[in-house]
């Protein structure tokens, strides 16, 4: 089975540094459906692992998530494309959990629920806490430059040979170029 697993705020949707708290704030990053439609066509499976602590802080609770999540689906099915999951950890920086990112806790749970080894499977996203977890269990980290990407390119410390691209539409491009024939 191909995977690819996406952070949701900042590579599918644009970013809120007021969290995404309602349906109406959801709006697709340009090319981000068409890109996961890409993927869809190649016969990926496309999985979205979420820190969502705005349950945590009180900012929105579990039926306004789901909200969010339907009007993502339902975006997606407009363009094409399928979200198979969404993994999401709803607790705060300060509660410690094993879920919450960088923590491998919501990779490896995919990984789980897969029943696969992640080696290899690109993660792509746009933080630092994204790209950390991918790398600790093997996976593919990309960065993108859409939501906090260029402060966290601007930052350094990204895995060692994580490769950089614009936004979503250009990594699905470089995964789904064909391989040449020697």
């Amino acid at each position: 089975m191909k995977l690819v697993i996406l952070d949701r705020d900042g590579v599918i949707n644009h970013d809120s540094d007021q969290f995404i708290k309602s349906p109406a704030e959801w709006q697709p990053i340009p090319g981000s459906l068409e890109a996961i439609a890409r993927l869809n066509q190649a016969d990926y499976r496309v999985v979205v692992a979420t820190n969502q602590s705005g349950i945590g802080r009180g900012l929105f609770d579990m039926p306004t998530l789901n909200a969010i999540h339907d009007k993502m689906h339902k975006a997606c099915a407009m363009a094409g494309a399928r979200i198979d999951a969404v993994f999401f950890c709803p607790h705060t920086a300060d509660s410690r959990c094993h879920c919450r990112k960088p923590n491998p806790g919501m990779l490896e749970e995919i990984a789980a629920r897969y029943n696969l080894k992640l080696t290899g499977v690109p993660v792509i996203g746009d933080s630092l806490r994204d790209l950390q977890p991918a790398a600790e269990l093997g996976a593919r980290p990309y960065l993108v430059l859409t939501g906090k990407g260029r402060k966290t390119q601007a930052a350094g410390g990204l895995p060692e040979g994580t490769p950089v691209f614009a936004d979503l539409a250009s990594v699905v491009a470089e995964l789904l170029r064909p391989v040449p024939l020697d």
